[in-house]
């Protein structure tokens, strides 16, 4: 493929779909929202039918979205003969036997960082029956999108895009970044790459071929956003997309291991990644070990587990494979013995955000965030670290001496339950402080800390001082009794602190 002439025609047809109108938001206007989510869940019948009224959004739609062979008068009429024959002779589309033309990319319109971009890609099977081939270059799916909604977009001066595929973080960092650096392994995903770049006008961002960091050794970077073929398995690459090679989580093992050798000063670096669950130890240990023993502050938030069968039958089915075929099926005993072999019995998934924190030893925080919750993870991570930051300065009798101010939006719930042993009323069984923003993370609490919390604010009294009243008022007649409840209170508000429920007042324009 030449990658000057695709890139040519790409742009030149995404001039032309900008004046068309062919945006995410006119599409699903046009088509309404029941053919719009049926347009997400790949069901092209649904989508035609919205098209039936003709005009031009519909045709770009049809031919574009849904991939519907066309003449080449319509083509032309559609775009222009002359755009018409550019895509041709860039291979963007190809001529049936019938002669007809058809789309040869997926071609299509996102909304990325909050800018209108147009994306190539090559062929998937949202909307027609394809099988990706081992060097299949990803659009914009799931894994892409999670990634995005992680990764801060203030300004920095260099980004690190490792992995980069058809371009899609890079096309994010590069609104926000002097330069982006975008590198990958596959020269078919970095001439999409290129095309994409040309199509949204992008000049600050340079793409690098070669195998992991080995492109930009030596070097650090400000922020680091990581994509990687991070899928558990055997060490075979069948897809270069999203397999490493490596065994089993090697990949993860690997980007963890080396980021923070390419980190600036305070920089952060933004991975997706995979883990196994073994019958030795936990997961959060196994990942923990990949990281350096000192330098990096570390923010592990697992997704997702799913039990090793349904992990395999969930990447078969994303290589359009059959489960229930004789090749799926022998698939899948193979992936199922090189699994039980290694002692797997789940796989995580999720995020892992890293920040260079000089000669400080390594600090790692590993948890569950399972639950529901829609609001972008990005701007919880920079605030993260600033609440670390804090703690790793902050020792308990710094923590009592500090001002704090309970987070805006938090909810107490008092969680009560029909009193059977006096028959009648309710019966308070919990008390939970949760956030109503961000991950929305939880925590009990007891009466005490309630109380204490209670008398919180920026501007008023120390946390020790707080402390104080409430035990004096609650009967401690001694020192020993007033510095236990000290302690105890010190210690549930890092806790707090630790997952932005309370915040002290030293750092509280980070949530304003």
């Amino acid at each position: 493929m030449d990658d000057l002439t695709i890139s040519a025609a790409f742009r030149a047809l995404a001039e032309e779909l900008r004046e068309a109108g062919f945006t995410s938001e006119a599409i699903a206007a046009h088509l309404g929202p029941h053919a719009t989510e049926a347009l997400y869940r790949g069901e092209p019948g649904a989508v035609a039918d919205a098209c039936r009224g003709g005009g031009r959004l519909s045709a770009l739609i049809r031919f574009f979205l849904l991939r519907e062979p066309v003449s080449g008068d319509e083509l032309a009429e559609m775009l222009s003969p002359r755009l018409a024959l550019t895509l041709i002779d860039a291979s963007l589309t190809r001529t049936l036997p019938s002669g007809h033309i058809q789309v040869a990319y997926d071609i299509r319109p996102h909304v990325i960082a909050g800018e209108n971009r147009l994306i190539l890609s090559d062929l998937d099977a949202s909307t027609t029956v394809h099988v990706p081939g081992p060097d299949h270059v990803l659009g914009v799916g799931s894994a892409s999108l999670s990634l995005l909604s992680a990764s801060p977009l203030t300004p920095v001066a260099t980004v690190l895009d490792l992995g980069t595929g058809s371009g899609v973080q890079a096309i994010a960092q590069a609104a926000c970044a002097q330069r982006v650096v975008a590198t990958d392994v596959h020269p078919r995903a970095l001439e999409l790459a290129a095309a994409n770049l040309a199509a949204n006008d992008l000049t600050n961002v340079e793409l690098r071929e070669g195998s992991w960091f080995e492109p930009v050794a030596g070097e650090t970077f400000d922020r680091i956003v990581a994509n990687p073929p991070f899928v558990v398995g055997l060490p075979e690459v069948g897809h270069v997309y999203r397999d490493s090679g490596l065994s089993l989580d090697g990949a993860t093992e690997l980007v963890l291991g080396t980021a923070p050798q390419h980190l600036a000063d305070d920089a952060t670096a933004h991975i997706l990644g995979s883990w196994v669950h073994t019958i030795d130890g936990s997961w959060s240990q196994r990942v923990a070990s990949w990281l350096p023993p000192t330098g990096v502050s570390a923010w592990v938030v697992q997704r997702d587990v799913v039990d090793p069968a349904l992990y395999v039958s969930t990447w078969l089915k994303d290589e359009s494979i059959d489960p229930r075929t004789r090749e799926g099926i022998d698939k899948t005993q193979r992936w199922l013995e090189y699994f039980r072999e290694a002692g797997v019995r789940a796989i995580g998934f999720g995020w892992v955000f890293l920040r260079n924190i000089g000669d400080h030893p390594t600090e790692v925080t590993a948890e569950d965030l399972t639950h529901p919750f829609t609001n972008p993870l990005a701007p919880e991570v920079d605030e993260y670290f600033a609440r670390m930051a804090w703690l790793r300065e902050a020792d308990e009798a710094a923590v009592l001496d500090s001002r704090f101010l309970v987070r805006p939006g938090v909810a107490l719930e008092d969680v009560s339950v029909a009193d059977s042993e006096s028959g009648m009323g309710f019966a308070t069984t919990v008390v939970r402080l949760t956030r109503t923003d961000g991950p929305r993370f939880s925590h009990e609490i007891d009466a005490g800390m309630r109380a204490i919390l209670s008398g919180l604010h920026p501007h008023g009294l120390p946390l020790r001082d707080v402390v104080d009243l409430w035990a004096v008022s609650n009967g401690a007649d001694s020192e020993d009794d007033i510095a236990d409840a000290a302690r105890s209170a010190a210690a549930a508000v890092i806790d707090l602190v630790r997952h932005g429920l309370v915040i002290p007042a030293e750092i509280a324009e980070v949530v304003s």
